[in-house]
């Protein structure tokens, strides 16, 4: 009788935990541990880009999607995938879908005036922000550079990960950006939704806890 309480108890607890798993997982994605396809993208408000002006998501009402990309100038899989972005950012434009760049790291070669002159130097044709406060990369779960989220017309998740299928751009196979926009586009189904994202981790300042008196 006492081996088939514990075994009772055992399996209660059991199951106690795999549904305080799931629970705690309901809001994420397969690989994103904080958000997950069809959401509401968070709102990021006034930041300031490299062309001088400050920035909102809801600047861009008007666009039928938004690509958001979380990069910087220093990672080497942030440099490899520029120039498709770019390339992939000027084939875009004339259906009015915008792509937004974002670098949260504090780090010298990836503050303002660097990323002012990685922008003029490759003359990106999109917008280039930065958040010192990190909350946006944080509220995306975005842990990667680059890192990429393509929204619908109601700014939801349609599409987060890689950009394609090779970090370094030499061996292209599966464009999963692209063919997710072209879903999109068409009133499709985003087939593949979601990727594991490949590059250099985002520099995340870990907050201190403050001693308890």
């Amino acid at each position: 009788m006492a081996c088939l309480k514990s075994l009772s108890i055992t399996n209660v607890f059991a199951a106690c935990c795999f549904l305080s798993i799931w629970a705690g997982n309901v809001d994420a994605g397969k690989y994103n541990t904080t958000i997950d396809i069809g959401e509401k993208a968070p709102q990021w408000k006034d930041l300031p880009g490299t062309d001088g002006e400050s920035h909102s998501l809801s600047d861009l009402k008007d666009a039928p999607a938004v690509i958001v990309v979380f990069t910087c100038n220093s990672c080497p899989y942030a440099i490899d995938a520029e120039e498709r972005l770019i390339k992939l950012a000027e084939s875009l434009a004339p259906q009015g879908i915008k792509v937004v760049a974002i670098n949260v790291n504090k780090v010298e070669e990836d503050r303002m005036p660097a990323m002012k002159a990685r922008a003029a130097e490759k003359k990106y044709p999109f917008t280039y922000l930065f958040d010192e406060s990190q909350q946006i990369a944080k509220q995306f779960g975005a842990k990667y550079t680059p890192e990429f989220f393509l929204l619908d017309r109601e700014r939801r998740i349609a599409y987060m990960g890689s950009l394609d299928d090779s970090p370094d751009g030499s061996e292209v196979t599966k464009s999963y950006l692209k063919d997710a926009i072209d879903a999109l586009m068409n009133g499709q189904t985003v087939q593949v939704a979601e990727t594991v994202p490949i590059g250099c981790r985002i520099r995340i300042e870990r907050e201190r806890r403050r001693r308890s008196r």
